[in-house]
């Protein structure tokens, strides 16, 4: 090597330790200004509400200046797109969850992200069973009563869901494949409406979210048969699993969680999920979510692989159409 190139090898070794150097020293200072955390839905949802108590305790705690940015539209997606594209250097965050991570890439045509290759997972927030509930006069008990229900009048149950291609839809949906029955999905715009028709027993089952049931059924208007998480909800003790209810390893859950763009360097990763696991661990955060969960970037990203599998076979093998 002569003198010149030398001396070119030795200045580019200077440039690219003093990069180094830089990105090391960028990582060991963050955050030094305000973290923006994407919330796919418009305020005061129920996503809206678990990504402030996130924003508000990591401002509260870690000393962070965590801004909310409500981005909604197409069922998330739009807010899911805005994340995607942002800077992978851990100032960009987004609260992604089980329909626009999971389920959105086998219902919806030119989904302008990939779940899996356009983000990083950091951390599973809280994961929220369903339940399936029927009126409160009702013949049907028991999720036994329900398969023999089924079994007895093939394709003559109605089933309830606030919506067609929701998390709801696709248990029952998920369920009818599993116990090898057949009834007749009944979707509707929303719970307020498919209420009235569940408690009048026009509707023969329904399966929504349990904070959206909990209500009538403590009223007396709904009996709740199951829930779809893997144990037993806090909120339903005595409600048994769908699992304990004669099929092993059924789960159905709607998870949120923290993500950012991919490409966000591995240390900011490690910090974030650091933060938001004290955040989770507060006794005033547990209580609010029902509960800890316990799951990190590697356990998260294959969930999201998991459930987009699952979800995909359920789409196919139901026929639901691609909007």
């Amino acid at each position: 090597m002569n003198r010149w190139a030398a001396r070119a090898a030795a200045a580019a070794a200077i440039v690219l330790t003093a990069g180094i150097s830089g990105n090391a020293l960028a990582q060991a200072g963050y955050p030094d200004k305000p973290v923006r955390l994407i919330v796919p839905f418009p305020p005061g949802g129920g996503t809206d509400i678990l990504g402030r108590i996130v924003a508000d305790k990591l401002t509260a705690t870690a000393g962070w200046k965590v801004m909310v940015e409500n981005k909604a539209g197409a069922g998330g997606s739009v807010g899911l797109d805005a994340a995607a594209k942002s800077k992978p250097d851990g100032y960009t965050l987004v609260v992604g969850q089980t329909s626009n991570m999971s389920i959105a890439p086998s219902i919806m045509s030119g989904l302008p992200y990939d779940p899996v290759k356009d983000f990083s997972p950091v951390r599973i927030i809280t994961s929220v069973p369903l339940a399936i509930v029927v009126g409160a006069n009702s013949p049907i008990k028991s999720m036994a009563d329900l398969v023999a229900a089924a079994k007895a009048n093939p394709g003559k149950l109605l089933f309830a869901s606030p919506g067609n291609s929701t998390v709801a839809h696709l248990t029952g949906e998920y369920f009818q494949k599993v116990a090898g029955i057949k009834y007749t999905h009944v979707p509707y715009k929303g719970t307020a409406q498919a209420l009235p028709d569940v408690i009048s027993g026009r509707a023969s089952f329904y399966v929504a979210s349990i904070e959206s049931a909990t209500g009538p059924v403590k009223s007396g208007q709904l009996r709740a048969i199951a829930v779809t998480s893997a144990k037993r909800a806090p909120q339903w003790p005595d409600v048994p699993t769908v699992a304990e209810s004669g099929y092993a390893g059924f789960e159905a859950v709607t998870w949120f969680g923290i993500a950012v763009p991919a490409g966000t360097p591995a240390p900011i990763i490690a910090r974030l999920d650091a933060e938001v696991a004290k955040v989770l661990e507060a006794p005033e955060v547990q209580q609010r979510l029902n509960g800890k969960t316990d799951i990190g970037p590697a356990a998260f990203a294959a969930l999201i692989k998991a459930d987009h599998d699952k979800w995909a076979s359920v789409v196919k093998e139901a026929g639901i159409k691609v909007n």
